[in-house]
């Protein structure tokens, strides 16, 4: 028995009915795809790849990758979907911290990734985004079927690392269990079945693109127009296709920047679905006026997928992140005391249900620390729950940013400023970006008597830093605002620059 597996992808063995519609305008079948799975598996067990040991997979979105996802789980091993910007420097940590004893690069990246590799005794192979590769080669011949490894609920099915504002980037681990919950209860929330066709453009490193989207087509047994990354001619050339769509706010602002985008096109669509960033109440609005369509906003995090959604039917209530979804608990509490606060108020969020993680690998005090006794994992965010049971996030106590649905740790970014020539103190917050809901703004403090070249620090993070991470401008001020107990007051310096990249 392995529960991950047999629901998601086991119980499609044999089925011709198409489930991925690629670029090129053919179709792969569940089949086809299970069998390319298969052959991956065998080359996983080749590589003595034991249940649990981690394969760490950096590689452009393509369906040979998601077919690695599928022979992972297949094969019990943890799957670590890493970002494709990522350089070097930032690879190095998850590999190294994860313990992965398989690498899959693209094959451009290899050469960047053997020294590490070898120092670590892990195995590298490469897929391409054409399905070229090393493991694509060692697959060739392989047998279309495998063993599926028997694994439980309880068992860990994928690493994903998120952050917080200092310290280290954590590994949160997610079970089979919360994986395929969350996946079932979304299906069935959103009326997902086998007559729907989801436009995938999100990529698949990332909880939306991977264990919500992909995994809700799979529960449901629909299929999934599988583009490479959000292109705007190829999304309105592929919606009257498609029934469902998932999608970051830079999605819905960008299909509104096109006068194509209208109702007569979206007839046949009968959800959208918007996360990973707050979706703005004007982009609610002009959205439902060209179209006749809500946009139906969910709330989630690396650490629990899903726990919100506003509703299939019912008010899709703009600024509000919907209801807690069936099986999950939500309350809101003080952030000094962890009391639960009356309705109304604002407090953080604590949230508990078979789609919270199961801990920090190797981290057993953060673990303790925000995952509380009784279940209830702290989540970072403010919000509220207003008087009709809507919840409502107003803020992060944490200084996150999310900019086109990716998060960003100030703290990483700071900690490079401060190493440029000339450069005293820094401070990284977050704006306003009519395109990215955020962007990354760099302040910096000069030594005493120095002129830093700002457009030299910039050019130096960019070998550091993946692109998104990159401020879009630096300032350089006198001093950087603190309050009386020296710390340093970032809701002031998001305040006096909240205009900076508005239209």
């Amino acid at each position: 028995m392995n529960p991950l597996y047999d629901t998601l992808f086991g119980r499609h063995a044999g089925r011709t009915a198409p489930f991925l519609h690629l670029p090129d305008g053919t179709a792969l079948s569940y089949a086809d795809f299970l069998a390319q799975a298969a052959r991956f598996a065998h080359v996983l067990a080749s590589e003595g790849i034991a249940p649990g040991e981690r394969v760490a997979v950096q590689v452009e979105k393509s369906w040979h990758a998601l077919a690695l996802y599928a022979a992972c789980a297949r094969a019990g091993a943890i799957f670590l979907p890493l970002n494709t910007a990522y350089t070097v420097d930032e690879l190095t940590y998850f590999i190294e911290d994860s313990g992965a004893r398989m690498v899959v690069c693209d094959p451009g990246g290899a050469a960047g990734l053997r020294p590490l590799t070898d120092r670590l005794g892990a195995a590298l192979l490469t897929l391409g985004a054409d399905g070229g590769g090393a493991l694509a080669e060692r697959a060739t011949g392989m047998a279309p079927d495998f063993a599926t490894v028997p694994r439980g609920a309880d068992d860990l099915a994928a690493f994903l690392y998120t952050s917080g504002t200092t310290g280290r980037s954590k590994g949160a681990m997610l079970t089979q269990g919360n994986l395929l919950s969350n996946a079932e209860t979304l299906a069935g929330y959103w009326r997902f079945s086998e007559d729907d066709v989801l436009l995938h453009a999100l990529p698949i490193f990332h909880t939306h693109g991977l264990f919500v989207a992909t995994n809700v087509t799979l529960v449901a047994g629909g299929s999934m127009i599988f583009e490479p990354k959000f292109d705007l001619d190829a999304m309105i050339g592929a919606m009257p296709r498609a029934t469902a769509m998932m999608g970051v706010p830079t999605f819905y602002t960008r299909l509104l920047s096109d006068d194509r985008f209208d109702a007569a096109l979206t007839r046949h669509m009968r959800l959208f679905v918007s996360g990973s960033a707050p979706l703005l109440a004007e982009t609610h609005a002009r959205f439902e006026e060209r179209t006749g369509h809500r946009i139906l906003e969910r709330y989630g995090m690396t650490e629990t997928n899903m726990n919100t959604s506003n509703p299939y039917d019912g008010e899709r209530r703009p600024g509000a992140v919907g209801f807690p979804l069936p099986g999950v608990d939500l309350r809101i509490t003080d952030p000094a005391t962890g009391e639960a606060l009356p309705q109304g108020e604002v407090g953080q969020i604590e949230v508990r249900g078979p789609n919270v993680f199961k801990g920090y690998w190797n981290m057993p005090e953060k673990t303790a620390e925000e995952l509380r006794a009784d279940g209830f994992f702290i989540t970072g965010d403010l919000g509220r729950v207003d008087a009709d049971g809507y919840v409502h996030i107003v803020g992060r106590n944490k200084d996150l940013i999310i900019s086109g649905g990716y998060n960003i740790y100030p703290k990483e970014i700071e900690l490079l400023l401060d190493e440029a020539p000339g450069v005293l103190e820094s401070a990284v917050v977050g704006v306003p970006h009519p395109d990215f809901g955020e962007t990354v703004l760099g302040l910096i403090v000069p030594e005493a008597g120095a002129a830093p070249d700002l457009d030299a620090i910039l050019d130096g993070l960019r070998g550091s830093l993946a692109r998104f991470k990159q401020p879009r401008r630096l300032i350089a001020l006198d001093a950087l605002p603190r309050n009386t107990m020296g710390k340093v007051q970032k809701n002031a310096l998001r305040e006096r620059y909240r205009d900076l990249f508005a239209d």
